[in-house]
């Protein structure tokens, strides 16, 4: 779970919320309504989501063995300007340090939510200068972690997604609709209208095809 802040420091970058790096990652203009617009609209999963960090998101820590638990703490990383905040982080006796967000669907392999905690991990390695290998997301549906490596990869996903959110919030530009198969599970499809603009586009572009003259054809 994280906070939409975008505030610019003085002179720095505008601060991308880690949570927009996985609504990003689904659909760009579901992040853009969101961030530009606030039109988020809760469905029966939004909700389930709600009452699932309800449960994470009371600040505090407590220890169990070997293991200290935060929870809902406030994480940053200034280079490359994400802000948020970790439903839990898992300190170990050992050093080990485990970000954990919370879900309250299904788990989906390579999906947005394995770049959103990856930015947690990101975040983590720079306030407490150490490595942060690895990350995990529970998923309420199963019931269970579904551990996640922090490769390369991943961390060149979540830079490339930080930079995309970063231009679309400088520039203040909604991103079109794609009107595909991810329309039918977001909530946001009413005030997104991606059928509906999407056929607009590509009525403009039959007309401008119909109209333009090919000089090839025409000495």
């Amino acid at each position: 779970m994280t906070t939409n802040t975008t505030a610019r420091p003085e002179g720095g970058l505008v601060q991308v919320p880690l949570s927009a790096l996985e609504h990003h990652a689904y659909c760009p203009r579901q992040c853009g309504l969101i961030l530009l617009e606030d039109a988020f609209v809760d469905d029966a999963a939004t909700l389930r989501g709600t009452l699932l960090h309800q449960r994470v998101d009371t600040s505090g820590n407590q220890g169990r063995g070997t293991v200290r638990t935060l929870h809902a703490l406030p994480v940053w990383h200034d280079g490359h300007g994400l802000t948020g905040r970790c439903d839990t982080v898992e300190l170990h006796a050992d050093g080990t340090i485990l970000p954990v967000e919370h879900k309250s669907g299904r788990y989906h392999p390579d999906g947005p939510a394995d770049i959103q905690v990856a930015a947690q991990a990101m975040c983590l390695e720079s306030m407490f200068k150490r490595p942060v290998p690895q990350a995990a997301v529970y998923s309420a549906a199963d019931r269970r972690r579904h551990m996640v490596v922090v490769d390369d990869a991943l961390r060149a996903l979540v830079v490339e997604h930080t930079r995309a959110v970063r231009t679309m919030l400088n520039n203040s530009r909604l991103p079109p609709p794609s009107a595909d198969i991810r329309c039918r599970r977001c909530s946001m499809a009413t005030d997104c209208m991606p059928k509906v603009l999407a056929g607009t586009r590509r009525f403009r572009r039959a007309l401008k095809a119909l109209y333009t003259i090919d000089d090839q054809d025409h000495p």
